[in-house]
């Protein structure tokens, strides 16, 4: 496991979202909670899920895995590429005819003048898919090259273009900054592609591209382009069921009280942060090395990488576990204790957090394991436990909803997470798991966490008193 790359991956990560931050600061003080700011954030959701669950994770899990297998790498990319650039194109100049009937899918409870005044909204946006399936592809290939800093701190050129927009019609009308945050959106994936291209041309990978597109009528690659599409679909249905978990515990959170669904939008923006600085950031920089050394036949070289990044996440994921949980109401009550946000709704926030936090442990060492399935093509299995995983969360929240409210549905969350990473284990084999656990790290570390975890109930419980004294 190579330090540097995860270190680079969480940089950017940690950039992408302090330049989100701010992007947020100035979004709300130019568009307020308001109906131009509604209509923005459905506008922006569109390609935004479509990304999430498309162009990023099911992409990358299905294409690297083939690129290495490949005997023919620059004509199936081309091939790939081609393909999947005609049928966004083709989507997205469908979405820019029709927006009107697309945005109504996002927002059924709107009424016909709503939607007519976000449908030209959502048409701008929707190009911004185009443009980051190219950054994807790329981003894929240097990836291969190990190479991760450009994708990692290009993520803030999106937020950086919407920062410039809102600087200049911060005084505008509401109409005039969503629109002008519209084609924001457009300009930075254009950023993004541009970041890419000088990489792709840094390391000469564009030479592969020519020549595949070069020799692309040759019918070599057919069985190639088959075998990622079989790969690709279940990594779709395996990347959806976040966002179709994350949906429903929406949906149901709107049957409990008002509040609930910011208690759990404001808990899991805080949760988020330790689960991509360290293990989706740790995760990205293995899949490569993972990927060839599995090709190749060299399982030991896999699972010694593995043997690593195990014990480094699991030390760091547990400290932010243990500080999280403890330091819960300190945390919410500096992010979001302020106007409007009370002291009781600090403590009900950090109550979700709490919960939330619980599967940060299992959800980034699953997301671990799982490089495994998809780096030796078991995509499918990979999908069948995420299902679990899904069917899991949704039982849980519906018996847990009554009894603890928003935070229920969060602790619902995190015993999906424990599903996910049992049945995980279950196809990785125990075996190896348990080899692991028998290192010199594992005594090292059940004698420093339960200390970090008094000295982190020391420090929360002082701050909590001083605080609400």
């Amino acid at each position: 496991m190579r330090l540097r790359s995860v270190f680079t991956n969480s940089f950017g990560i940690l950039l992408s979202r302090i330049t989100g931050l701010f992007r947020d600061i100035l979004m709300a003080s130019a568009l307020g909670a308001s109906v131009w700011s509604d209509m923005f954030f459905v506008a922006f959701k569109i390609p935004n899920l479509f990304r999430r669950i498309f162009a990023e994770g099911a992409f990358t899990q299905a294409f690297m895995p083939s690129f290495i297998a490949s005997r023919h790498k620059g004509v199936f990319s081309v091939a790939i590429f081609v393909r999947f650039m005609l049928f966004l194109v083709l989507l997205s100049l469908l979405v820019s005819y029709f927006p009107d009937y697309v945005t109504k899918a996002m927002a059924w409870g709107w009424n016909q003048d709503k939607i007519a005044l976000t449908a030209p909204l959502t048409a701008i946006n929707f190009w911004y898919l185009d443009l980051i399936f190219i950054v994807t592809f790329i981003a894929t290939l240097l990836q291969y090259k190990e190479h991760f800093a450009t994708t990692a701190l290009s993520t803030a050129l999106l937020n950086l273009s919407m920062i410039a927009a809102l600087w200049l019609y911060i005084k505008k009308d509401p109409q005039t900054v969503a629109y002008a945050l519209s084609v924001a959106v457009v300009v930075g994936g254009f950023l993004q592609v541009i970041a890419h291209i000088i990489a792709l041309k840094r390391f000469r990978l564009d030479k592969i591209l020519v020549g595949g597109w070069r020799y692309r009528r040759k019918k070599t690659v057919e069985a190639e382009t088959k075998n990622f599409f079989k790969l690709f679909f279940p990594s779709v249905l395996g990347n959806s069921t976040p966002q179709i978990a994350s949906f429903i515990d929406t949906l149901l959170a709107t049957f409990i009280s008002a509040g609930a669904v910011s208690y759990l939008f404001y808990a899991n923006r805080i949760f988020q942060l330790p689960l991509a600085l360290f293990a989706i950031a740790t995760s990205v920089a293995l899949f490569p090395s993972v990927s060839k050394a599995l090709q190749n036949r060299n399982e030991a070289k896999a699972y010694a990488s593995l043997s690593k990044a195990f014990w480094f996440l699991t030390f760091l994921l547990t400290l932010a576990t243990l500080g999280g949980i403890f330091l819960a109401k300190p945390i919410v009550w500096l992010l979001f204790e302020r106007g409007k946000f009370t002291a009781a709704e600090s403590f009900e926030t950090a109550y979700v957090l709490q919960m939330y936090l619980i599967g940060l442990l299992p959800y980034g060492l699953a997301k671990l394991f799982s490089l495994f399935l998809y780096a030796s093509q078991r995509h499918k299995k990979a999908a069948k436990i995420a299902f679990y995983s899904l069917l899991a969360t949704v039982a849980s929240s519906l018996l847990l909803m009554h009894p603890m409210r928003s935070a229920g549905l969060a602790l619902a969350g995190s015993i999906g997470g424990w599903v996910l990473f049992f049945f995980t284990l279950k196809e990785m084999g125990f075996n190896r798991f348990f080899a692991i656990l028998e290192e010199k790290y594992s005594i090292l570390y059940l004698v420093t966490m339960p200390l970090a975890g008094a000295c982190f109930y020391g420090i929360g419980d002082w701050l909590t008193g001083l605080i609400y004294a």
